[in-house]
């Protein structure tokens, strides 16, 4: 399918050929009719694009403070390479559209194939052919919408949350400071609702837009403190809703100079904050940012789980204004046509934001869609890749599932680096990573759907690297189709999963598997287990992560999808300790501070036993600060201290002698050492890399020490 890519790096705006995505649970796959370009967000995003290194370090200090601490903590190399991947990758613009469902997927209540919806949602409702759409994201046409109609409910939704939280209602008199089409749709909401419209903007032919669109009155700034005074007999506005785009923070002086007394200023667009403190002090002004289309915006389990809030207790979700705006239309009460000038192909889309980034005038600038059958053939060819026939069994040909950051940025890397395969095709759900992952690392085809990899017989080797609830059933799968298997941690989340690996892993004949348990792999861990190994006592190990805390809704929080950060992260220490000791701990006892609303299990010290009375302590932390180093480890044992400060140096003390090993210039976690043990076993020229009984032994480990952290005792560690 065609979709509208922006590249970060470069600034260049490309209509690419990527795999049509696949509906998820709760999720339904769309057919694009049309979908609307933000002049707001888009072209402040594909402007950012354009700038050159510099222009967009001064344009986001706060990311090259980030950069900076990374380059302290991980090594200038590392760092540079990190950041110009993540500047490498392609973005997906768009967040309003409208089409027709052509599937569903499992789990979705409300919607069937053949429903016209209106789309929402960055990441979602993207400029592409096709888009999968969570439930909450959609909301069906009224039959008196058209989709070039619908393709503005987002947009419109956003216009309308602004107008609520200015509480005002039929009588009251509005004022609305930028007449763009975000102006221009909050002043054709406000004049619906029975409200007086005042419309302010800098370019007066918007002001006679606004006419057309339900103002009583609009004029350029110059006029406005006049023309409110008249408009208001002058007392004033009840409320000003500022949808103005600019640095500046004339759009809050003007707000507090035309509203009446403890009157209501929402702000919708990007503008200066500087808020001058003498008229919202003498006014008692109220101030409010509004938050993009309504309750739900940002909160996963609203937008992806379809968690929908109870409407008596949140009346206007986002779903409900986008319903609410999409009646408006339907009703007549509302007309956007005049709002549309320009009409733009999704193949020539480039010339969409050419538009929206040029001199020439422009409001609202739709994408259109020719109307198509779904294409049977789901794999999209990479041509830039070499031209290489890969028969079954002939050399070792590598299939990937999953294109996430970790894949783009640290595996695929290490892959290419290496070498000594055929890579063949690569997928991830979305299809555009999937896409950028083909042409950057030379894979053959991308796709959408785990089928075309597991079914390709070429393929004798897979690499999962998707999210962590995946991981045991894509396992399952690669070895019922005899591929060897290379899978991100962990291997499982839950003690049933693990059950059925288990059983995979006994029987007869199987493909081999290892984890990306990295770190035993790497150069200073090999020095590090040699040092220690000279020894005659148990050892005594203290491992120290300070591991940050992550957002309430991220992925890796959810224990239905992540695990947790102890079975999803914790289990990577847990395999460095068992590494070093041989074998995987018998015992654990876990403790952690009060999450406090904030954290999420995850400031937890585990204290693990181990079968020859070893001892290794744990200690996750998410409540320091990034710019300090990640991790640190001690080991005591027979007269012998190792300290291994965070991948980037180890020190070794025995006798009185101290011994330095240290990576000026990077971190070595041992990433592309673990991949060519892979290589080896499976051509037959080494040992398994990790032991099936430690894979299975940690993982145990990392569900008992939750157990143990819950239950507040020790946990036995059966095998």
């Amino acid at each position: 399918m065609k979709q509208l890519l922006q590249h970060m790096k470069t600034g260049q705006a490309q209509v690419a050929e990527v795999p049509i995505p696949n509906p998820g649970k709760g999720m339904a796959l769309v057919q694009t009719a049309n979908s609307l370009v933000s002049a707001g967000t888009e072209r402040m995003l594909v402007s950012f694009a354009k700038q050159g290194l510099l222009g967009k370090a001064r344009s986001r200090p706060d990311l090259v403070g980030q950069v900076l601490n990374k380059a302290q903590r991980d090594g200038l190399l590392s760092t540079i390479e990190a950041a110009m991947n993540k500047l490498d990758q392609p973005f997906a613009l768009g967040y309003s559209s409208a089409g027709a469902i052509i599937k569903t997927g499992p789990g979705l209540k409300g919607f069937q194939v053949g429903d016209r919806v209106a789309c929402a949602g960055g990441g979602y409702a993207v400029h592409a052919e096709y888009a999968v759409i969570p439930q909450n994201l959609m909301v069906p046409i009224p039959d008196a919408v058209d989709f070039e109609q619908a393709a503005f409910a987002t947009i419109g939704a956003v216009a309308l949350q602004g107008f609520r939280l200015a509480e005002v209602g039929v009588g009251s008199r509005v004022g609305v400071i930028g007449l763009g089409l975000l102006g221009l749709l909050t002043t054709g909401i406000a004049r619906a609702a029975g409200c007086q419209v005042l419309g302010v903007d800098l370019d007066p032919a918007r002001a006679d837009l606004a006419l057309h669109m339900g103002a009583n009155k609009a004029v350029d700034r110059g006029q406005a403190l006049e023309a409110a005074e008249a408009f208001t007999q002058g007392y004033g506005l009840d409320a000003v809703i500022i949808c103005a785009d600019t640095a500046d923070n004339d759009p809050l002086v003007l707000a507090g100079e035309i509203a009446r007394d403890r009157a209501q200023v929402v702000v919708v667009g990007s503008v200066g904050m500087e808020v001058p403190r003498k008229p919202y002090y003498e006014k008692e002004l109220g101030l409010v940012v509004s938050r993009s289309y309504g309750p739900g915006r940002y909160d996963p389990r609203y937008e992806e789980k379809a968690h929908d809030y109870p409407i008596g207790y949140v009346r206007w979700t986002e779903a409900r204004n986008i319903e609410s705006f999409l009646t408006l239309l339907a009703e007549g009460k509302l007309d956007v046509s005049p709002l549309i000038t320009h009409r733009v192909p999704i193949d020539e889309g480039v010339r969409a934001y050419e538009i929206i980034t040029g001199d020439q005038p422009y409001l609202g600038v739709l994408l259109t869609y020719a109307a198509q059958p779904l294409p049977k053939e789901r794999r999209v060819p990479n041509p830039t890749a070499p031209a290489v026939r890969v028969k079954p069994g002939e050399i070792l040909a590598l299939g990937v599932l999953g294109a996430g950051n970790y894949a783009l940025s640290t595996f695929l890397p290490v892959v290419k680096k290496v070498g000594g395969i055929a890579p063949v095709g690569i997928v991830s759900a979305s299809g555009v990573s999937a896409h950028y992952g083909a042409r950057r690392y030379g894979f053959g085809y991308a796709a959408s759907e785990p089928e075309d990899l597991l079914d390709d017989p070429a393929i004798n080797m897979i690499a999962i690297l998707t999210r962590h609830d995946l991981h045991s059933q894509q396992i399952l799968s690669a070895f019922q189709a005899g591929k060897h298997v290379y899978c991100e941690k962990p291997l499982a989340i839950n003690p049933d999963q693990l059950e059925q690996v288990e059983s995979a892993l006994l029987s007869e004949g199987q493909p081999l598997l290892t984890l990306g348990f990295n770190r035993r792999f790497a150069p200073l861990a090999r020095e590090l287990k040699g040092f220690v190994d000279q020894r005659h006592e148990p050892l005594y190990m203290h491992y120290r992560i300070n591991a940050n805390v992550l957002p309430s809704g991220h992925w890796l929080n959810d224990p239905e999808v992540g695990g947790g950060r102890i079975i999803g992260e914790g289990c990577h220490f847990i395999d460095f300790l068992t590494f070093l000791v041989g074998e995987s701990p018998v015992e654990v006892i876990a403790q952690g501070l009060p999450d406090t609303g904030k954290y999420c299990e995850d400031n937890v010290v585990m204290t693990f036993r181990f079968p020859d009375q070893s001892i290794g302590v744990v200690s996750y932390l998410a409540n320091g600060d990034k710019s300090y180093p990640k991790e640190y480890l001690e080991v005591f044992t027979g007269g012998r201290v190792a300290a291994l400060h965070d991948w980037r140096r180890l020190e070794m003390i025995a006798k009185g002698r101290r011994k330095v090993k240290r990576h000026y210039l990077r971190q070595d976690k041992g990433h592309k050492h673990a991949w060519q043990a892979f290589l080896a076993a499976v051509q037959g020229q080494g040992a398994l890399p990790i032991p099936y009984d430690q894979l299975l032994g940690v993982t145990r480990a990392s569900f008992a020490a939750l157990d143990s952290l819950r239950s507040g005792e020790a946990v036995r560690i059966e095998p």
